[in-house]
């Protein structure tokens, strides 16, 4: 696997890195470049101009009459490369080949031009650098790549590494060898480094002293802490389950119990929640009140009043433990019991099993809070005795309440995963009949097959899609009535064919592993629900070009002329939204992704470098994909 890294020098003079190569790139005037017995060629305002003959490049139907040609240059294999307003030509032997910002030419404003040893080219552009292989385009802006996106010269030496030249100063981005297990190994070592919160580990993004300076950095709490570590967990037991590494399961079983903990810590304490209830997160009471501050009843009623009408005032929104060591957070949302009950199958089924005391922890566990929910009318109920905001999944509410009409598919696809999970793990038939009750007299199956006013890719919520896709992996691996999995597959396939064009590695193996033997009958003929397309090679792309550096740089990309914007149904929400020519998002590596549930459409992303995101989202989809054979390494 070939992995791009990037060097921002600072301030170095042009000179003394680019030396006599560069520096003779960078002066003013015509580029006169020679090769052997080839005589000379001139990139000229007036045109592109060889032994002082003007060319006029021809490929097919397309004809340039070049002008303000900005850069020429003959590559090792002869070739000869240009690029000016209309776009980058290259001729080989007597034969051209034109591209423009149709044929996926991100940014037409060339500055420089330098072909690499292994027969690509480098462009230097007013708005970042692009690398050309002559089948994809990758597209090199923001302080992730370039020390600044103006770039006034490019150098690419015998190494195939490329030297750029703007006014903050030198970069270079080198490609290095690296297989998607040393990847995995990085982003694992980083986060044992890095990012485990407290001494149950809670694993999510930090935040850094200085942009991009990993050496001081400041962990923090986050309401999704039990989702995003349950995700990691979920990675790690996979890992386990392809690898054997003892290391591996530490780490799952370390995630398992910051889930656990989670529920005793409400337990007792100033005020008790009910049995079985679990927390959003922790914070050590040492640290002080958390509130005192920022969580006070009266920022409640503000936020009620001005963003959320069903938001809950609460007093205190921070518990005391038993042991008065811990604050647990309340209003604990749906997102964390989505996260959860992923995270339970799988460290039951892949990690516990075969141990009789680690499988009687996780079914004391998984019973407790799901007792908790059938005995409050499919709800979660906090300290206060009412309902959290978003743990409702009861038939009153998603199948009369018009207050969650958007909400009955998710969260009815929530229950009967918890319950059909709870089931698996305990063997208690209780929970097949709470879910017999929501299926056969509310039509909880038929509502998994709705869709939450999507209208096509673009559409809905992106932290849903994320959910839906845990749930229906556990729906569907549990499931054995042939007709429910029938419901259930028809509704995956669906939710797939709307998130296709994302790229996505963990929406397509979770699709791909569910759906490969499941058929249905239309009222026509025997549909197969398998995966077709170049899903497994788009998902090994993505994780092949997922970036190392996990820094949330700006990256700007709503000026690119190879992208188009999203029509009109996907709505902007605030915010430029578009896709590439041929409707799928741009690739990961020109995108700040820190959760899989980031809106993948939005054209400009990521923030002011003070944020390291852990690469959990990486070795999720990684080690599911080694563990149901789609990846082999």
């Amino acid at each position: 696997m070939r992995i791009v890294l990037a060097l921002l020098i600072g301030s170095l003079g042009f000179g003394q890195v680019f030396r006599q190569q560069v520096a003779s790139v960078a002066t003013e005037g015509p580029k006169e470049l020679s090769r052997k017995g080839d005589g000379r060629v001139q990139a000229r305002p007036d045109g592109l101009f060889e032994n002082g003959v003007r060319l006029f490049p021809r490929a097919g139907a397309r004809s340039w009459a070049p002008v303000e040609v900005k850069a020429a240059e003959f590559d090792s294999r002869g070739r000869l490369w240009f690029c000016s307003p209309q776009g980058l030509g290259v001729r080989d032997g007597g034969e051209w080949k034109l591209y423009s910002t149709e044929d996926g030419l991100p940014w037409d404003e060339c500055t420089s031009l330098a072909p690499a040893p292994d027969g690509s080219v480098w462009l230097g552009t007013t708005r970042g650098a692009i690398h050309f292989d002559g089948r994809t385009w990758e597209y090199r802006q923001g302080r992730r790549w370039l020390p600044d996106d103006n770039v006034k010269a490019v150098w690419v030496d015998g190494e195939n590494t490329a030297w750029f030249a703007t006014a903050n100063g030198v970069g270079k981005i080198r490609s290095v060898s690296m297989t998607l297990s040393e990847k995995a190994k990085f982003f694992e070592d980083e986060i044992d480094r890095l990012h485990r919160r407290t001494e149950y580990e809670y694993v999510l993004e930090v935040r850094l002293d200085k942009p991009g300076d990993k050496s001081q950095w400041k962990q923090h709490d986050s309401d999704n802490d039990g989702l995003w570590t349950s995700m990691y967990g979920a990675g790690e037991c996979y890992a386990y389950a392809v690898t054997k590494d003892p290391k591996a399961k530490e780490r799952a079983r370390k995630a398992y119990d910051a889930m656990r903990f989670l529920w005793t810590v409400t337990q007792g304490g100033t005020p008790p929640a009910p049995k079985g209830y679990v927390a959003r997160t922790v914070l050590p009471a040492s640290e002080g009140n958390p509130n005192e501050k920022n969580y006070t009843p009266e920022k409640d009623k503000e936020f009620q009043a001005t963003r959320d009408s069903l938001w809950k005032i609460m007093n205190p929104r921070w518990p005391l433990s038993a042991d008065k060591k811990w604050y647990w957070k309340a209003d604990t949302s749906s997102d964390e019991l989505d996260g959860h009950y992923f995270l339970y199958g799988l460290y039951y089924d892949l990690v516990a099993r075969g141990d009789a005391a680690e499988e009687a922890r996780v079914r004391e566990h998984v019973a407790a809070l799901t007792n908790h929910m059938v005995e409050h009318n499919f709800q979660l109920v906090d300290h206060d005795g009412t309902v959290t905001r978003w743990g409702v999944f009861n038939p009153e509410a998603l199948n009369v309440d018009v207050r969650w009409a958007d909400d009955r598919p998710l969260n009815s696809i929530s229950i009967l995963s918890y319950l059909k999970t709870a089931e698996h793990i305990t063997g208690d038939k209780r929970y097949a009949a709470a879910a017999k009750v929501l299926i056969e007299k509310h039509g909880y199956a038929i509502n998994t097959m709705m869709n939450k006013h999507h209208a096509g890719p673009g559409g809905g919520n992106q932290s849903d899609d994320e959910m839906v896709f845990m749930l229906l992996y556990n729906l569907l691996r549990y499931e054995t009535d042939p007709k429910l999995r029938m419901i259930y597959g028809i509704t995956l396939r669906r939710r797939w064919e709307t998130e296709r064009p994302e790229l996505n590695p963990l929406f397509n193996y979770i699709a791909a592993s569910m759906l490969r033997d499941l058929q249905y009958t239309d009222s026509h003929r025997r549909v197969s629900l398998a995966l077709d397309g170049e899903w497994m090679e788009e998902s090994a792309d993505t994780l092949r070009r997922f970036p190392l550096d996990r820094v949330n740089w700006r990256l700007t990309n709503s000026h690119r002329k190879d992208v188009r914007p999203l029509s009109p149904y996907a709505g902007s929400r605030g915010a430029q939204r578009g896709a590439k020519r041929d409707g799928r998002v741009l690739p990961i590596d020109e995108r700040y992704v820190n959760h899989w549930n980031h809106d993948p459409w939005q054209l400009d992303q990521g923030g002011n470098g003070q944020e390291l995101a852990s690469g959990a989202a990486f070795l999720l989809p990684y080690y599911m994909g080694r563990y149901h054979g789609y990846l082999k390494d």
